[in-house]
């Protein structure tokens, strides 16, 4: 008598329960993660969108056509101009200032015992979760009683001081994640302590830094409340912005903002990659 292969072998196998849930099991949230996703960058399509809109009249509100003539001329308004100017070079300023002193005090938070440590921690997250109105007022109780005149310099102080916090703790975290014992291998090459911070620290904290100093760069230039506790007669982008409200936005703020963005995801990736290259090294 002839057995049948199949019967002898027995039924085939039936997949694992779990697997067979987990297969009619509809994925809500990965649908969940990108609805958010995508009303968070709803505004900013809608922004990029209307740059290359072409409105009848003051009011760039509604959709009338594509056009790429706010692109040719997107310096036609010398007041919105020199807000932008004052906006970057601010941030630029915080971003290096900041970004110096947050590092050195992140690194000695992640890395050191001292007297006081725990209520440099308590102030840095007060600085971070205080509202941003408190600090304003604050700044400019602290400048009036200084007899300090508001300006383009409080204004960068200003943010320097809310910044220095988040640059700060985002170097902490990558200081307290370092291994000991690289830095300990150079030592016994022959590596001095300068060279071993320049050589074997600093690029291992170079991501943290950049991640750093980009987000104090963010956090500045579109700061709106506290720029106007401290700004005195200065104006920057977000301050001339809610200034044209009242007469009708231009197209040219989009297209201002729309480059903004894109200077950002260059600015990121660039960031990504030189962490990727250094990693991967």
């Amino acid at each position: 008598m002839t057995t049948d292969v199949r019967t002898a072998a027995g039924p085939p196998a039936a997949p694992p329960p779990g697997r067979a849930r987990r297969r009619g099991r509809t994925d809500w949230g990965r649908y969940y993660t990108w609805a958010v996703l995508a009303w968070l960058f709803a505004p900013i399509a809608f922004m990029v969108a209307f740059s290359f809109n072409d409105p009848a009249g003051r009011h760039n509100t509604t959709w009338q056509g594509f056009t790429l003539h706010w692109y040719r001329n997107a310096f036609a308004y010398p007041d919105l101009n020199d807000a932008m100017v004052n906006s970057l070079t601010i941030a630029l300023l915080t971003m290096v200032v900041a970004g110096g002193i947050g590092t050195l005090l992140g690194l000695a938070l992640g890395r050191f015992s001292f007297r006081g440590k725990q209520l440099t921690n308590l102030v840095m997250f007060a600085a971070i979760s205080a509202p941003e109105v408190v600090l304003g007022a604050a700044l400019l109780s602290t400048f009036l009683m200084m007899n300090v005149t508001t300006g383009y310099w409080t204004t960068v102080v200003a943010h320097v001081m809310f910044c220095v916090s988040f640059v700060a703790i985002t170097v902490r975290a990558r200081v307290i994640t370092l291994d000991p014992r690289l830095e300990e291998a150079a030592r016994d090459l022959g590596a001095g302590p300068w060279q071993t911070f320049r050589l074997v620290t600093l690029p291992m904290l170079f991501p943290a830094i950049m991640a750093g100093g980009l987000l104090a760069f963010a956090l500045s230039i579109d700061d709106y409340i506290i720029t106007t506790f401290v700004s005195g007669d200065v104006t920057t982008f977000p301050l001339w912005i809610w200034g044209a409200t009242r007469v009708g936005i231009p197209p040219q703020v989009n297209v201002m903002g729309t480059l903004l963005f894109a200077v950002g995801l260059i600015m990121a990736a660039v960031n990504v990659a030189l962490a990727r290259r250094r990693g991967g090294g």
